[in-house]
């Protein structure tokens, strides 16, 4: 084999084996996380079928709970996989060493069946006194010196190759012994996921006897949040146009101002024009009546043509925009600082998680029925308080049925925190990151859950992007 091929082979198989470790610790780094919220999901779980009337939400759970154990078999067959290549490598490190060992010991053998043949002092003398010259004598006395040394150094290495080999026997039956242990793990979680899966189905079972009187309250409720994004909708709208309104206004005093300016400089123009023109003719006309023929041959004076300027038809004003606002600078800059911020937002509640996500998406029970969620819907715990997730001005507080919404302006973009009881702000207020802005409420089947959307101008926009990696 090529030097250098050996070598690259080498620091190929160094650097698998160095990185094995490593990612054996971060799998299960991700296990150990992965069991910390299969526990937490399942106190979860526990907690709302006690308290809870919503099978829908149970339903949810479950199929988080589901989906966890998947990503925990997943993971552990992921380190199995591991420990089947760290075998294979061992194994094969094993034979390369009991092959280097049993060409050691041959050599060995062979080399302490010479060392037998010549081992009296006599032969050794013989071999030195029948040198031809003093010169190879010296070379011979050295010969042995080293063949000497030599075969110390093989004993020694045959010791530590057999040693090199026992440890990677030893390494082998624990990689054995983790790889049955993972596979008893995994059969173990299977079976567990198999009967959270017979569950439920017999939940979904249960909650079709119910389906018409359920599907007509999760219309009911989706026709509500429809209501109150029509009028999220129509306060955005109100306030773009208003900041477009002050916009124009702004805009059209500053041109009118510019055209006073310029028409005063050119009615002060045309006046010096005039003034010189009239002492031009008044000159003129002197000197014509100083002639002697100014009777025979009047002359004729004509006066300047006053041309009058025509009067500017008013321009109609440009319909003002519902859709895009017009920032100011002090906006820009509240509006850039944002959107700067895209994924590193604080979330709105300091402790839950996502119950519904962004955008159309089948029911988790109801598969044919879809939901139009415009935001997020967030679980937390009972009297959790919303906050703000960047500083900005309280635009609105809404109220609507049961529960008040507030509305939080950020330059062109404005948060918005729904399902709220009492509420700590009010309209015109500005407010920090994580400022408490009222108390979630919680419903009669013990569920508290916050409604977070973010809107651009009027266009709905994903907020989970924009929300930091817990």
């Amino acid at each position: 084999m090529p030097k250098s091929l050996y070598v690259l082979l080498l620091i190929a198989y160094t650097s698998f084996v160095v990185a094995q470790p490593s990612q054996q610790k971060k799998l299960e780094e991700s296990k150990a996380k992965i069991q910390k919220e299969i526990l937490a999901n399942e106190q979860k779980l526990q907690t709302v079928k006690k308290k809870e009337k919503s099978v829908v939400h149970v339903i949810d759970l479950q199929n988080q709970k589901i989906k966890l154990k998947e990503s925990l078999i997943a993971t552990t067959e992921k380190q199995t996989q591991l420990l089947s290549n760290g075998m294979q490598s061992n194994e094969l490190k094993i034979k390369r060493l009991d092959h280097e060992l049993h060409l050691l010991k041959a050599d060995y053998a062979e080399m302490i069946l010479k060392s037998y043949k010549s081992r009296s002092e006599e032969s050794r003398a013989m071999f030195i006194l029948s040198s031809s010259s003093f010169l190879q004598a010296y070379k011979r006395l050295q010969y042995m010196k080293q063949y000497s040394s030599y075969r110390v150094m093989q004993g020694k290495e045959i010791e530590s190759k057999s040693k090199e080999l026992l440890n990677f026997y030893d390494k082998l039956k624990v990689q054995k012994s983790q790889k049955e242990q993972l596979i008893a793990e995994n059969e173990k979680e299977k079976t567990s996921l198999e009967v959270e899966k017979k569950e439920q189905q017999q939940i979904v079972l249960s909650l079709q006897k119910d389906q018409k009187k359920i599907i007509a309250e999760i219309k009911k409720k989706h026709q509500q949040a429809k209501a109150i994004d029509k009028e999220i909708d129509r306060l955005i709208r109100k306030a773009i146009a208003e900041a477009n309104r002050k916009a124009a206004l702004a805009r059209a005093a500053k041109e009118k101002a510019l055209k006073e300016k310029l028409a005063k400089e050119k009615a002060l123009a045309d006046k010096l024009a005039k003034e010189k023109l009239a002492r031009e003719l008044a000159a003129k006309e002197k000197a014509v009546a100083s002639k002697s023929n100014i009777k025979a041959n009047p002359t004729v004076v004509t006066k300047p043509k006053v041309v009058v300027a025509a009067k500017e038809v008013p321009k109609k004003a440009a319909p003002v925009s519902t859709t895009k606002m017009e920032l100011t600078s002090e906006g820009k800059l509240v509006s850039d600082n944002f959107k700067a911020n895209r994924g590193r937002l604080p979330w709105p509640v300091d402790r839950g998680e996502v119950f519904l996500g962004f955008g159309t998406q089948p029911h988790p029970v109801y598969k044919t029925l879809t939901i139009q969620n415009s935001g997020l819907s967030i679980t937390t715990y009972k009297g959790a308080k919303a906050r703000a997730v960047f500083a900005g001005e309280v635009f609105s507080v809404i109220a609507i049925a049961n529960s008040k919404a507030v509305m939080i302006q950020h330059g062109d973009y404005f948060t918005v925190y729904q399902n709220l009881g009492t509420i700590n702000v009010a309209k015109g207020d500005k407010v920090t990151a994580k400022q408490p802005l009222g108390t979630i409420n919680t419903n009669a089947d013990g569920k508290t859950l916050l409604k977070f959307t973010l809107c651009e101008n009027v266009n709905y926009v994903n907020p989970k992007p924009w929300l930091s990696a817990k």
